[in-house]
C-alpha cells in the first residue's frame, strides 16, 4: 500500500503533506526529527488525514494535488468538522 497523509503540528497548527509506504513508521520518524526539513524543525506532529492507494504513481499524483491550492481547499472542506473543533 501507498499512503498520502496530512500531519498537523499540535503547537502552531501548521500542516505537512507527505507520501509513504509505512504510515505508522513515517509519522514516528517525523516526531523523532527524522523527517524532511519542514518537520525536522518542529515536534508534536499528529496524523489527521490519510488516503491509501494500490499504485505508487497514483499516490504521488494525489500528494502533488493536495499540496496545491486546490488540494488544500479540498482538505479544508473534507476536514471542516475537525477544524471547527480545534
Amino acid at each position: 500500500m501507498h499512503y498520502v497523509y496530512l500531519l498537523e503540528n499540535e503547537d502552531d497548527k501548521s500542516w505537512y503533506i507527505g507520501f509513504t509506504t509505512n504510515i505508522e513508521e513515517r509519522v514516528n520518524a517525523h516526531n523523532q526529527s527524522k523527517g524532511g526539513r519542514t518537520t525536522r524543525l518542529k515536534s508534536h506532529w499528529k496524523l489527521i488525514y490519510y488516503e491509501m492507494y494500490l499504485n505508487k504513481m497514483d499516490a504521488i499524483g494525489r500528494e502533488k494535488f493536495l499540496k496545491s491550492g486546490s488540494g488544500r481547499r479540498y482538505l479544508k472542506k473534507q476536514l471542516i468538522h475537525y477544524l471547527k473543533n480545534t
